[in-house]
């Protein structure tokens, strides 16, 4: 797995290869059956409210802690080019919806390619300014994006 920070650009570049054909991987980023079985760093789990996969729908989901404290975001996917790229803006959110400011915005550009078996997933997330970046990095983004893509690895 490479991650990396380029902080001139205020973005995060994520790369994975998987064990599994780009049908499966991308089945697994975008039907919320399958992502609230790994999104989530343990202890924490994902519980879907909304999903919505297409250009102009929505993701509405918690994030639940080990003692129930539900943490809510809202991924609006932009673009959707099947098997291939989605683009969507992330926000935290109120359990309906509602963004709360709290923590800025990002935009996410997921990209998945891949030989028989192999797949790679390239996520670059792109925020409006380095505050916010560092923002995400001092939450510990890095360290639960890389246990929930674990958590994704074995699942798969």
């Amino acid at each position: 797995m490479n991650f990396s920070v380029d902080k001139e650009k205020s973005k995060i570049k994520v790369e994975r290869e998987f064990a599994a054909p780009v049908a499966k991987v991308w089945a697994a980023f975008t039907e919320s059956e399958i992502l609230d079985q790994w999104w989530a760093p343990k202890p924490w789990k994902a519980r879907t409210k909304e999903m919505d996969f297409r250009e102009g729908g929505h993701w509405l989901y918690a994030m639940i802690g080990p003692d129930g404290t539900e943490h809510w975001a809202r991924a609006d996917f932009q673009s959707v080019t099947p098997l291939k790229n989605y683009t969507a803006k992330d926000n935290f959110c109120d359990s309906d919806g509602n963004p709360t400011n709290a923590i800025a915005s990002a935009s996410w550009n997921n990209s998945f390619s891949g030989s028989g078996e192999m797949t790679l997933v390239a996520v670059e997330i792109q925020f409006e300014k380095l505050e916010d970046l560092e923002t995400h990095i001092k939450m510990g983004f890095q360290e639960g994006f890389t246990a929930a893509l674990e958590n994704l690895d074995a699942l798969l």
